[in-house]
């Protein structure tokens, strides 16, 4: 992995925390979204895998430390403004706390009419 500047990041506009888009590498899909502070960074570059800072328990913590649903980071992008990540992962198991292999299996309804969200065809 190339080193990146971690310096350079923007975490005070997020309040200390930047936004993370977890992608997978082979596929490309979005797995999940998270937040990581400079430490978060930092340690994620120090051992090549996903930490980010829990926002509702107010601590650091390693993607998959827990369930084995770990992160091994393949590459970081950064946006333009120094302000967003992207880590392009290599997925062990379930990105997602619901047992899904991505966060975002639940589409916006087409028309205004519908109520609530729906779930989107189920995974192969």
């Amino acid at each position: 992995m190339r080193s990146l500047d971690v310096g350079a990041l923007d975490f005070e506009k997020g309040r200390g925390l930047i936004p993370v888009v977890v992608q997978e590498a082979a596929t490309r899909r979005v797995l999940m979204v998270a937040y990581a502070s400079e430490e978060a960074v930092r340690e994620t570059l120090r051992t090549g895998y996903a930490h980010y800072w829990s926002r509702s328990r107010g601590t650091l913590w390693r993607k998959g430390a827990t369930s084995g649903h770990t992160q091994r980071v393949k590459r970081i992008l950064v946006d333009c403004d120094q302000d967003a990540l992207v880590y392009v992962v290599v997925q062990k198991g379930y990105a997602c706390h619901e047992m899904k292999k991505s966060c975002f299996f639940r589409r916006v309804p087409r028309s205004v009419g519908e109520a609530s969200m729906v779930r989107s065809l189920p995974e192969r």
